[in-house]
């Protein structure tokens, strides 16, 4: 048995008039988009959105800094939580100058003014790898914190802590983590990479991650309950065929945007496809990207029936039957190679259970043949937010204030569905439910965050406290730099 879905998957819609999308609708996106995105109106109702700095610490003035895959491995897109908030502590971690991992916590009492104390693991970055980074997750039903760091395409460097650690029942020091395993406590999965914890509606945690490379790879899951994990396995396939630029392509990895639980227990995927590592001929230029499409699907039994938005079985995790590119219904907003577009970008769930998704790329006005990715989306790269809305129908707005960066943003909703998207270099757009997400305004222009680029964020703090924190390190030019945490009141 599974649920009803919400309603059948329906063309993307477009928010603005209908003269002005049909004009805009080739110079925006792109041949094969299904309509047009635009520039949302700026919000001026007096109770428009805000973010009210409250201030900031330092955690650490020589963190480890150095610039691979023009990203930091203490600021990635993919850790889906190095910074997290539980039981009225907040938890951050990162490689000090001197690569050693670290873990640091902080009581959130009387506003999170009270200082960070760290722990450091037995475990030193083993290359300048910016994928590498490091993860954390919490097993509500038991207490623990676990870590996933320093991976790609090898075996995960794993610990957690001993029971209750999350729920004073333990003390804050090295002696109450495990030692650094290559598996997940006995669980060998074998070599991964981009590794994501995501904790379950009943207290547990699921471990997202890739097996395979960029161009052949494949997603899977692994479950934590009753103090073990067990492998559930893969969900999606690297099979298929895909055709762009008179060109076939039958290799490609899913790079998701984000996987996690919204409150009514259903899990949600969101995620783009990537060809073969080298593009290919799919390529109209050596220089582009072969990312395309955004898809989604979603699952109502934790992650084992896997679902399009009409309710379609997309995959069976464990099992041949996997999300494909050929998978029906997957795509809720096509958009074919060569436009930019980036992978592992951001994801969330509002309060009636829809999700929403960030994405970015050069739109189609300003060219269709990308020949420099970087360049292009530091010059000519916008931001877009999608979301499905009760009914099924998928959403699109074009933010107003243009990408300026090759990185990526973070999304989150507050308890009133408030979008908040943090951009590289700290500066924040918002944009109210009450207009159904249409009408976006900068909030916060990053100017006192010294970021090097992209940012992370402590998504379960906003939902539980309605504090937005930034974790970012500084730009520099030696071996380490500061990492900071700046917090900010929403409104």
């Amino acid at each position: 048995m599974h649920s009803t879905p919400r309603s059948p998957l329906r063309t993307l819609a477009a928010t603005v008039p209908g003269a002005l999308a049909l004009a805009l609708s080739a110079a925006l996106v792109g041949p094969s988009a299904a309509t047009a995105a635009t520039p949302a109106d700026t919000a001026t109702a007096a109770d428009a959105p805000s973010a009210t700095p409250l201030g900031s610490r330092t955690l650490d003035e020589n963190a480890l800094y150095f610039v691979s895959y023009d990203g930091l491995v203490n600021n990635g897109s993919y850790q889906q939580s190095g910074i997290l908030t539980h039981g009225g502590f907040q938890y951050a971690a990162w490689y000090t100058g001197d690569r050693h991992a670290v873990l640091a916590r902080r009581s959130l009492d009387g506003g999170g003014d009270g200082g960070w104390r760290t722990v450091r693991l037995p475990h030193r970055l083993t290359v300048d790898d910016s994928h590498n980074s490091i993860s954390l997750g919490v097993s509500a039903e038991d207490g623990r914190l676990h870590v996933g760091m320093d991976t790609h395409n090898t075996p995960v460097f794993y610990t957690r802590s001993s029971p209750g650690l999350v729920t004073g029942g333990a003390p804050w020091s090295a002696d109450s983590f495990e030692p650094v395993q290559r598996d997940l406590a006995g669980l060998d999965i074998g070599s991964i990479t981009y590794p994501r914890f995501v904790p379950t509606p009943d207290g547990g945690l699921q471990f997202a991650y890739r097996t395979g490379g960029s161009g052949d790879g494949t997603q899977e899951l692994a479950e934590y309950a009753g103090g073990e994990w067990t492998h559930l396995g893969a969900w999606s396939s690297p099979e298929g065929t895909y055709e762009a630029n008179g060109a076939v392509s039958d290799s490609r990895n899913m790079y998701l945007h984000g996987i996690g639980y919204g409150d009514d227990g259903r899990l949600h995927a969101s995620f783009t496809w990537r060809e073969t590592a080298a593009g290919g001929d799919i390529l109209c230029h050596p220089g582009g990207l072969s990312n395309h499409d955004t898809g989604y699907v979603y699952s109502d039994d934790g992650g084992h029936t896997w679902r399009t938005g009409n309710g379609a079985v997309a995959a069976v995790t464990g099992t041949p039957h996997r999300v494909s590119v050929d998978t029906r219904g997957h795509v809720v907003d096509p958009l074919p190679p060569n436009y930019a577009l980036m992978n592992q970008e951001s994801q969330a769930i509002d309060s009636a259970g829809n999700p929403h998704v960030v994405v970015s790329y050069r739109p189609g006005r300003f060219g269709h043949c990308s020949t420099d990715f970087v360049e292009d989306r530091r010059r000519q790269g916008r931001t877009f937010h999608l979301h499905q809305d009760d009914a099924g129908t998928w959403h699109k707005v074009e933010l107003p204030e243009p990408l300026s960066a090759f990185g990526r943003s973070r999304l989150v909703l507050t308890a009133d569905d408030t979008a908040y998207v943090v951009m590289p270099f700290g500066r924040i757009m918002a944009a109210g439910a009450d207009t159904g997400w249409s009408e976006w305004t900068m909030v916060h222009d990053g100017s006192d965050i010294d970021a090097f680029g992209e940012v992370l964020v402590d998504e379960s703090r906003v939902a539980s406290e309605g504090v937005l924190s930034v974790f970012y390190q500084e730009a520099g030019s030696g071996s380490s730099t500061p990492i900071r945490v700046a917090d900010f009141q929403l409104g």
